[in-house]
């Protein structure tokens, strides 16, 4: 394998992996494009994901828990209460004086031990949510740590984060939806990927659609509630068409009515059912509705998918989806020629998101910049572990280490989603060396960074930093030295 053959496998591996694991260099040396390719065309699924719930059933677990808890703190309350109300009786026949000092005093005794035992109530039924999110966590993980190369994992990564939900909301069904939704539509079409997530409960619940009702509605009639437009405008902003592309505040508001009764089924009315996608005809706004100038006079459901299907198949769609695509993987400023490449893809394809990626690692133009994106933290830390070569993790200390990083899994602050540009993390990256120290520590008696140089990385790794590995006073200085180095963290 000659070196330019090698530094190119480093950089596919770096730039549309996971990064570089032990043998992986050799694997697709001879080929790098030809194994990215390779690699979009095996399953995209988790096996291990069999012994995970759906996402319904994992907001039915939570939401039964909450009954209990809630059940549980309201009869400790009334216990309580009986208990103060037995202990008072006596003292209406003391000295009224002095009566009245204790009486406050009691009270708030009372008031403490009934705070106390709400509190002993609540604790005794756990959050099943968290548990649940650990393991998502895991799974999602350490896929991404066993992959040969990661591109289809990155993809997964990427339309997760576009379609982006939030654990802070709807932490039950974080991990689930981006299995159900995201995972099993990656590779496929988009208006396939836009249908699914938008009509995933986890996305419902997300963007508050789950109440919004037309004015015209039985229920807007009858309850007097108003119509919410978080959806249709994230929709359209950030997960189609985009923004300046033409749409009105008319658009969103028509498109927002067209999304009335997209809701789920209430866990505490359908055991079995809580929790999935469902239409709701008392909610919807009746009638057609004009959105980017096309009338749509479809009933239930079938209206909003109209329009979603609109929205996948529009040229602006194709361009806005491209350009993340190609800053996501290539650069902040992607070249224009890959831009257009990709868009063309996607319109001739109708939206074939395989074919995209292909165009993209197909091009010349995503080689020709040097290694100098600054990778996400999740991406850096998934890098540094792969090239140990370890395959599992700690959730929590995975978990906790993307939050100390400002990458929390699934925890965006904004419907955005992580931004993909050096600016937003380059004030992050002193943060990473306490991680890289932390986890230099906890490895060195079974990762040697001499290995990692010239096996794993077939010592494609500037000069300069294996001469400060080299140089280095101790195993763990070395390793810290080289999970900080540009050769890490950029691609």
């Amino acid at each position: 394998m000659s070196n330019s053959a090698k530094a190119e496998a480093v950089l596919a591996l770096h730039r549309f992996g996971m990064g570089p694991r032990p043998g992986s260099i050799a694997a697709i040396g001879t080929d790098p494009r030809g194994a990215l390719i390779a690699e979009l065309d095996r399953p995209l699924v988790l096996t291990a994901a069999a012994v995970l719930p759906t996402s319904a059933k994992a907001f039915r677990t939570v939401a039964d828990a909450n009954a209990r808890r809630t059940a549980r703190v309201k009869q400790a309350q009334q216990q309580a209460r009986k208990q103060q109300m037995a202990a008072a009786a006596p003292a209406m026949s003391e000295d009224q004086a002095q009566a009245q000092g204790q009486e406050k005093q009691g009270q708030a005794q009372d008031k403490d031990a009934a705070e106390i035992a709400a509190k002993q109530a609540a604790e005794a039924v756990p959050d099943p949510g968290r548990p649940m999110y650990l393991q998502e966590a895991k799974l999602r993980t350490e896929a991404a740590l066993a992959a040969d190369i990661g591109f289809a994992e990155r993809l997964v990564w990427f339309w997760s984060n576009h379609f982006c939900v939030s654990a802070n909301k709807i932490q039950s069904m974080s991990g689930a939806y981006e299995r159900e939704a995201v995972r099993a539509n990656a590779l496929g079409r988009f208006v396939d990927l836009l249908l699914a997530v938008e009509g995933h409960p986890a996305m419902l619940f997300y963007l508050d659609n789950l109440e919004s009702m037309g004015a015209n509605s039985i229920a807007g009639i009858n309850r007097s509630r108003g119509l919410n437009e978080n959806i249709a405008r994230e929709i359209m902003e950030l997960h189609t068409v985009g923004v300046r592309t033409g749409y009105t505040q008319d658009d969103v508001i028509s498109f927002a009515n067209v999304m009335t009764g997209w809701t789920l089924v209430p866990p505490g009315a359908d055991p079995q059912h809580g929790g999935e996608f469902t239409f709701n005809p008392r909610l919807h706004e009746p009638g057609g509705q004009t959105v980017l100038g096309k009338r749509y006079e479809q009933e239930d459901a079938e209206q909003g998918r109209a329009v979603l299907r609109d929205l996948a198949a529009h040229p602006a769609t194709a361009t806005h989806v491209a350009t993340k695509l190609a800053r996501h993987f290539v650069a902040d400023e992607p070249p224009p020629v890959l831009i257009e490449q990709m868009a063309k893809t996607f319109r001739d394809t109708e939206g074939d998101l395989k074919q995209v990626a292909i165009a993209m690692v197909s091009s010349d133009e995503a080689w020709r910049g040097p290694p100098s994106k600054l990778k996400r933290p999740s991406e850096w830390v998934v890098g540094v572990v792969r090239a140990t070569g370890i395959t599992t993790v700690d959730p929590v200390r995975y978990t906790g280490g993307q939050e100390l990083l400002g990458e929390a899994l699934w925890r965006p602050s904004a419907p955005k989603g992580y931004p993909d540009d050096e600016a937003s993390w380059i004030d992050g990256v002193g943060r990473r060396l306490d991680i890289a120290n932390n986890f230099a520590e906890r490895i060195t008696g079974m990762a040697d960074p001499q290995v990692i140089i010239e096996d794993v990385f077939a010592s494609e790794i500037a000069q300069e930093v294996k001469q400060a590995v080299g140089r280095a006073e101790s195993r763990q200085q070395a390793l810290a030295l080289l999970f900080m180095s540009a050769d890490f963290q950029r691609r």
